[in-house]
C-alpha cells in the first residue's frame, strides 16, 4: 500500500532547499504533511521496514540519504526486512 503523503515528502526533498532546511528541523518540515501518527513516528524513529512498505524503493533509499543515514546502514536494515519477510 502506498502513502500518498508519505511519497510526497520523500518527493519533495528531493528539492536541495528543502533538504536542507529538513536536516535543520524534521519537525517543522513534517508538519506540512498529512502523515498518520504511525507514519511519522516511522519516519522520526528512522524505521526503514515500516516505511518500505508504504513507499516507493527508489524515494525509500534517497529519502535515508537525504536524512544522513549512510548508504551501508540503509542497507544493511533493507536487508533485515528481507530476512524477515522472507
Amino acid at each position: 500500500m502506498r502513502d500518498y503523503w508519505l511519497s510526497k515528502l520523500f518527493f519533495d526533498l528531493q528539492d536541495p532547499a528543502k533538504a536542507t532546511e529538513y536536516r535543520a528541523g524534521r519537525a517543522q518540515v513534517l508538519a506540512r504533511y498529512e502523515l498518520e501518527p504511525q507514519v511519522r513516528a516511522a519516519v522520526e524513529s528512522d524505521d526503514v521496514a515500516f516505511l518500505a512498505q508504504r513507499v516507493n524503493p527508489y524515494l525509500l533509499r534517497f529519502y535515508f540519504l537525504v536524512a544522513g543515514m549512510s548508504e551501508e546502514e540503509f542497507l544493511r536494515r533493507i536487508r533485515a526486512t528481507g530476512a524477515a519477510h522472507g
